[in-house]
């Protein structure tokens, strides 16, 4: 799942960055609004996190711009101020969530995960395939009852597939999804997480789940 943050407190920013991507998020960090929306406008993130005091473009202008545009992914807002108005202001512009400051990572990590789950239309954040569970809360990954031992990169990947099981995707749309922009990687790291996860998902078990679709991207899904 990629997320970007938006906040002009780099130490904020860069600390929430880390600590997301130990939670196997893609992560972007940009410290104004202006910067905030070329992003948004070059990436499909699966949610935004903007700070509402930003220089150039605030939070608020950042949700109503998005709107306009047809981007439709959750924003949570981050605000210093907890007046009804600045909240109600917020959610009336098209935001999702807001959360005050100062809050506990924990609310944050929260928050996020109802948003990712409501951006996929699912009820709970344990996804099923055949045998294969995925419990984006504990991060925990079994076939057939058996715990699957996955990097932090490995994981991510396998979620985005899940999240999205039965819809064919590119090598672009996985990319984007997984990785971000700092990440300095082959031009083929799609094709060897791939490999990876087949290797530790798929060898020896006679329902395969991951499928490459030619010409198009990978799947997954049961049978052929």
């Amino acid at each position: 799942m990629r997320l970007l943050i938006a906040e002009d407190d780099r130490a904020t920013a860069d600390t929430l960055a880390k600590r997301l991507r130990e939670e196997h998020y893609a992560v972007d960090v940009c410290y104004d609004g202006d910067e905030a929306w070329d992003y948004l406008r070059a990436t499909d993130y699966d949610v935004a996190v903007l700070d509402i005091m930003m220089p150039g473009r605030d939070g608020i202008s950042l949700v109503r711009d998005m709107r306009a545009a047809g981007n439709g992914a959750p924003v949570l807002l981050l605000t210093a101020r907890d007046a009804v108005s600045d909240r109600v202001e917020g959610l009336n512009a098209g935001a999702d969530d807001y959360l005050v400051k100062p809050f506990a990572f924990e609310e944050l990590s929260a928050r996020l995960r109802v948003l990712t789950r409501r951006g996929h239309r699912q009820a709970t954040n344990r996804f099923e395939l055949a045998d294969l569970v995925v419990d984006a809360d504990s991060h925990a990954v079994t076939r057939g009852g058996e715990p699957i031992a996955l990097t932090s990169r490995e994981y991510a990947l396998i979620e985005y597939l899940i999240r999205n099981k039965g819809r064919v995707l590119s090598r672009q749309q996985i990319e984007e999804h997984v990785w971000s922009y700092d990440y300095e990687g082959a031009s083929n790291m799609v094709d060897v997480y791939i490999r990876n996860l087949r290797r530790k998902l798929d060898d020896g078990r006679a329902v395969k789940l991951i499928h490459t679709v030619r010409y198009a991207g990978y799947v997954l899904r049961e049978g052929t």
